[in-house]
């Protein structure tokens, strides 16, 4: 069911049109550093005047430097810094006790989770998960859930999770989340693996929290140069190649399109704030995004089965507390 947005509408013109609503509220997103989706999206958010602009992020020097751009651009929009490192569970533990501490900050009308890492060499972080399940969802998940009070007290109750099309590369391997070790590991299907986990996360949040007005979304911004992919080889035989490679291997329609559209970061934050602030979504709690502000057509090729069932995001939900140690 898309909607009437123009093809190249841009962050920036949503935040325009919701402007009113933006005005006065307090949103925390993390993964902010320069350069990246979560920096343009708050930068973009700033002109609408929203009371408080929480920014986390590993690298403080970094999100300070996107918390300065910032209070120079809009001198009157507050921020916080917040210190997460999603490959730790005791730093997300850590950073949602100094969010619950915050007498000033009572609420959280949008939890944008939008930090992440994507293909990136095998790695077991110190809580004995795989990286990028590990970032992607698994500390995400505990954050969200610590704070979940601070998003329950708000007006909007938001929570958007970003996802990726590669989600279709895999579903949630519940025999092997780590990969044998690193024998079976492949970086393009880990990273679908979390980004599957992304929407489950998503439609178990509305599952379980809707009926106390949550409204969680996963989205696909799409494909967009960012300091996500530096560390990726774009030479011939390089990641690219081994990306469409999987993608034709694993049945992803991405696999078999001749031109990849690449978007601007303008355009790619704009499911961002369509997923934040657009009153109509009350509709489709739960629900999968698509790149330029649209709701996905489940019935066409647009999101993998495996990423909407309600059985797997009932496992998942199960697997990650247990994980987590919820």
């Amino acid at each position: 069911m898309p909607f009437p947005y123009k093809k190249d509408i841009t962050g920036g013109e949503l935040v325009a049109e919701y402007a009113p609503i933006i005005k006065g509220k307090t949103i925390l997103t993390t993964g902010v550093s320069p350069n990246s989706l979560g920096a343009r999206y708050v930068e973009t958010l700033a002109a609408a005047q929203p009371k408080l602009l929480i920014l986390a992020g590993r690298d403080l020097a970094k999100v300070n430097q996107t918390a300065e751009a910032i209070n120079k651009a809009h001198p009157d929009v507050k921020t916080k810094v917040l210190q997460l490192d999603l490959s730790s569970f005791a730093s997300a533990r850590k950073a949602a006790a100094e969010v619950n501490s915050w007498d000033d900050v009572p609420a959280i009308d949008v939890l944008m989770n939008n930090a992440g890492i994507m293909a990136v060499e095998y790695k077991i972080c110190e809580d004995g998960y795989e990286s990028q399940l590990t970032c992607n969802h698994l500390s995400h998940f505990l954050f969200t859930n610590l704070i979940l009070d601070k998003v329950l007290a708000s007006e909007l109750k938001r929570i958007v999770n970003v996802s990726s099309g590669g989600h279709w590369f895999s579903g949630i391997r519940y025999a092997d989340l780590n990969y044998d070790g690193g024998k079976t590991y492949e970086k393009w299907n880990a990273y679908g693996q979390s980004k599957t986990a992304n929407i489950l996360f998503s439609i178990g949040l509305a599952k379980r929290f809707g009926d106390r007005g949550v409204l969680a979304y996963s989205l696909n911004p799409g494909a967009i140069i960012t300091n996500l992919g530096a560390h990726l080889d774009f030479a011939p035989g390089g990641d690219l190649e081994v990306l469409a490679r999987v993608s034709r291997m694993t049945g992803s329609p991405f696999g078999w399109e001749q031109e990849k559209e690449m978007l601007t970061h303008e355009q790619g934050i704009a499911t961002h704030v369509f997923a934040s602030f657009d009153p109509v979504l009350k509709e489709h709690n739960g629900a999968y995004l698509l790149e330029k502000a649209q709701v996905a057509d489940y019935y066409v090729d647009t999101v993998s089965p495996h990423a909407i069932s309600e059985i797997e995001a009932k496992k998942l939900w199960d697997l990650s507390v247990k994980a987590v140690g919820l």
